[in-house]
């Protein structure tokens, strides 16, 4: 698989896996109040993203954690600090 595509899938993987954990929490919170985001830590969920994009083979790029207000043209992976600020990857 071209190392394009392996990105995407990787990328893809990731923003999936996040709503699936966010789905998951709100129905366990939903049971006692309104659903929440759960706050992950930026640098916790950072090492989480950069060792799944590391299993895949990927060996040259950058991960940033921007303030949601500073989100310009880069790849958003990744939403930590109960949604203040963004999760960004960048090739190379």
């Amino acid at each position: 698989m071209p190392h394009k595509h392996k990105i995407a899938l990787l990328l893809t993987s990731l923003s999936v896996c996040f709503s699936l954990s966010y789905v998951a929490s709100a129905q366990e919170e939903a049971k006692e109040s309104a659903p929440v985001l759960t706050r992950k830590p930026c640098e916790e969920l950072k090492a989480e993203i950069d060792a799944k994009i590391r299993a895949n083979g990927v060996e040259s790029y950058t991960l940033g954690i921007v303030p949601n207000e500073d989100v310009k043209d880069e790849k958003v992976v990744g939403s930590c600090d109960g949604g203040t600020k963004k999760i960004t990857y960048k090739r190379g």
